[in-house]
């Protein structure tokens, strides 16, 4: 049966009021979010310390101290670590998106569960998380196929700009050329930024989707797709992209304010050892002095970064309130409809 108190709660929301919501949310359950979360970060963070350590150990040329001269004595060499490294990183950025996601449908859960008057623990919501590994997988994957030919496509006008600045280097016209190959870097750079951000935008109500409805891999992908299209209210703010481009705009600067405090304290840690934005100082940064402070980060991302989840969660119920009555069927006491599971 379905808590009155939160029967009476869903209705449409305002941009601010949705996040206000959300953060009270957050406020009125950090234990049980933060549960939730400090797996995805401890995870998280043993990923980056065991691919750190796999690189040093596979790729020790791109920690010396004096890579130029290992590079002209051993060119080929050195491309080949360093194509390996990238391969390592960014494997581990793949499995760290793809872990975050997880976490995102069993914290989704448990906060749609509350929202819908059926609370649900947060062990319950792992589970849901956990039973979902085939559907999210397969999202993952196909998100990062249909958001490669995005990225290839943005990055269509910068390459043309790069290889014309190219063309007209060659041909003498030296100042042409460095204005287009300026130009077309800045392009390409803006092409890449943007394919990041649609990225996230265009699947961020995917692991709520997941959560709460009873779909595979496909059915989710689309469904999240068409959750995200078209307008929900008149005017430029009521298209459901911009709305969901504010919220994560909003949200992602707090996060990353937050995450910039804590880290500081680890970089005043590596800043004797070199550039603290390095991982060649991280690896050469003694792991007793790192550690510590690299663990006050996990907590603090475990503690700040359900805000984020609970804000998606949010966000895709308010789309179900406006556009498929959700609340009037929980105050009518009839089952949602489909796909909503149970």
């Amino acid at each position: 049966m379905t808590s009155p108190s939160s029967v009476s709660e869903l209705r449409p929301l305002a941009l601010g009021e949705l996040i206000d919501r959300a953060v009270t949310f957050w406020r009125g359950h950090l234990k049980p979010l933060f549960v939730l979360n400090l797996g995805y970060s401890l995870v998280g963070f043993i990923a980056t310390k065991a691919t750190l350590q796999l690189t040093r150990w596979l790729t020790p040329m791109l920690y010396v101290t004096d890579k130029d001269a290992v590079t002209k004595e051993a060119p080929f060499e050195m491309l080949g670590q360093a194509s390996l490294s990238l391969v390592l990183w960014s494997g581990l950025f793949m499995f760290l998106i793809w872990s975050y996601w997880l976490t995102t449908v069993a914290t989704a859960r448990y906060v749609l569960s509350a929202q819908l008057g059926t609370p649900v623990s947060p062990a319950d919501g792992l589970r849901r998380g956990l039973s979902k590994v085939g559907a999210v997988t397969g999202a993952f994957l196909l998100s990062v196929g249909w958001s490669t030919l995005v990225t290839l496509v943005a990055s269509i006008p910068g390459t043309v700009l790069m290889v014309a600045g190219g063309i007209a280097t060659a041909m003498d016209s030296q100042v042409l050329g460095i204005v287009l190959l300026v130009a077309g870097g800045l392009l390409l750079a803006l092409g890449m930024l943007g394919a990041i951000l649609w990225y996230f935008l265009r699947f961020l109500l995917l692991p709520p989707v997941l959560a709460m409805e009873d779909l595979g891999a496909w059915g989710a992908f689309t469904r999240s797709g068409a959750m995200l299209s078209g307008r929900v209210e008149p005017g430029f703010l009521g298209r459901v992209m911009v709305r969901g481009m504010i919220l994560f705009t909003v949200v992602s600067l707090i996060l990353f304010s937050v995450h910039l405090l804590f880290g500081i304290p680890a970089w005043l840690v590596m800043l004797p050892y070199g550039n603290p934005f390095s991982a060649e100082t991280m690896a050469r940064t003694p792991q007793l002095l790192l550690v510590p402070v690299e663990i006050l980060q996990v907590a603090a991302q475990s503690f700040f970064s359900p805000v984020n989840f609970v804000v998606c969660s949010f966000f895709y119920l308010d789309l179900r309130v406006r556009r498929e009555a959700l609340d009037l069927e929980q105050r009518l006491g009839t089952e949602p409809s489909p796909p909503l599971a149970a």
